[in-house]
């Protein structure tokens, strides 16, 4: 192994470690903050027991009702999430003041969303762990915030609608940001993915579910305020609908993704790839588009891309051997890409995904990222032959040379900052046991 790969190995590993130590920080503050809530609730006793107990059942309603965890996806139970938010922002039930404090409402958020997570425990400890530590620091960021300014521990005179309304408003935008922030810190401690690229996305999000979420939590606990609980069924039906179809439209999209690997197993199945070339090579690209800070519909975009990179292989006579187009003279690797651009156009696929196919050949300086990426991860698949995604002595050798044979083609063929992107996402990748490096 080169001086240079141990180098950036040990700097993975370096980061990696801190991450682990910032993410188990947070589930530290998170278990002291729970403790502290349960232990004070049943010290000092339940305060206003009915209302506790109906903001608990919606909120494990809510977190029962959820998607499966998926990597990198927005908030998966609204539902819970904005029924947390209306405890932390309740002031009064009915037209009086509530008693209830922040421990209470650490104590509820906690057993809520524990009792609604044990039916997800199948996804793993970490997810539920991930999750259940999100939700009790948001809501206790978020009561800290309120309650002891709206009990009067400071001066406000709520009487004024405009001064509330800009007090709630301020306080939704920093508990978004809150969020976003500590969503962008796990994640990045568990996939190891550039926190700046990942905080970018959680902000991108927060137009969407994440100002619902914000919005529906403050609406609902203004409407308890005047009406009582009876406001809790009539304004989370809506959400709860609301949760039902973004599952319906999560199945959606992993049926029109399967569609899209089926259709790429083509070359597969015909014998022109190897088994299993598209998925690596789709799996890596993404991976390498994180690292390098894409998100959103960019990495649909590059995934559908790598997937049916070599879907113009099918137009030819004769095989290439072992699929490996990365070998070919320029002009015949321009040739199948164009004629893979043609088919991918045919599917109905965006037609973004056939132009990132269609320029996967020509020289990096022309193209866009994206095809950037797939060009260098599809060269390196094809220079390992499948095995620089495994671990081993050999295979290991394998990935260190094809990244060698990469650096010294980016003159003219790959970008470099794409083949250093690569080089650290298979150190890192390594330093959890997937990888060779």
């Amino acid at each position: 192994m080169s001086d240079e790969s141990v180098g950036t190995g040990g700097r993975i590993g370096a980061v990696r470690l801190a991450r682990v130590t910032e993410v188990n920080g947070i589930h530290a503050a998170a278990a002291l903050l729970g403790c502290a809530g349960v232990g004070a609730t049943f010290w000092g006793g339940l305060h206003e027991p009915a209302i506790a107990l109906a903001f608990g059942v919606l909120i494990t309603i809510g977190e029962v009702a959820r998607r499966a965890f998926t990597p990198g996806e927005r908030e998966p139970a609204p539902l819970g999430a904005a029924g947390s938010l209306a405890y932390a922002l309740l002031g009064d039930c009915g037209g009086r003041m509530t008693t209830h404090s922040v421990f209470q409402v650490v104590a509820v958020v906690l057993v809520a969303t524990l009792i609604g997570s044990l039916p997800h425990a199948s996804c793993g400890p970490g997810p539920v762990i991930d999750h259940l530590a999100g939700r009790v620091l948001v809501a206790a960021f978020v009561a800290i915030c309120f309650q002891p300014v709206y009990h009067g521990v400071a001066p406000v005179n709520w009487s004024e609608g405009a001064l509330y309304a800009l007090f709630l408003l301020a306080l939704l935008a920093l508990t978004a940001l809150a969020d976003s922030v500590l969503a962008a810190a796990i994640q990045g401690s568990r996939t190891g993915y550039p926190y700046g690229a990942l905080l970018r996305e959680e902000l991108r999000a927060l137009p969407g579910i994440g100002s619902a979420v914000c919005a529906t939590g403050a609406v609902m606990a203004l409407a308890v305020t005047v009406a009582g609980l009876w406001a809790l069924p009539v304004f989370c039906l809506p959400l709860l609908l609301t949760q039902l179809s973004l599952r319906r439209y999560a199945a959606v999209k992993a049926t029109y993704r399967q569609t899209i690997a089926s259709l790429a197993r083509a070359t597969e199945v015909a014998g022109y790839t190897p088994h299993g070339h598209a998925r690596r090579v789709a799996d890596l690209s993404t991976e390498v588009g994180r690292d390098l800070g894409l998100s959103g519909p960019d990495l649909t975009v590059l995934e559908y891309a790598a997937l049916m990179h070599d879907i113009g292989q099918l137009s030819l006579v004769d095989p290439v051997p072992e699929g490996a187009t990365a070998l070919l003279p320029a002009a015949e690797q321009r040739r199948i890409a164009l004629l893979g651009g043609a088919v991918v156009r045919q599917t109905g696929v965006p037609a973004a995904v056939a132009v990132v196919v269609e320029r996967q050949a020509d020289p990096y300086r022309e193209q866009p990222l994206t095809a950037r990426i797939v060009r260098t991860v599809n060269a390196y698949d094809d220079l390992t032959g499948g095995t620089g995604t495994h671990s081993g002595t050999g295979q290991a050798a394998r990935a260190l040379e094809a990244l060698e044979r990469l650096r010294l083609a980016t003159g003219h063929d790959h970008q470099p900052e794409v083949v250093e992107s690569l080089a650290r996402v298979l150190a890192r990748n390594g330093a959890k046991g997937r990888g060779p490096l």
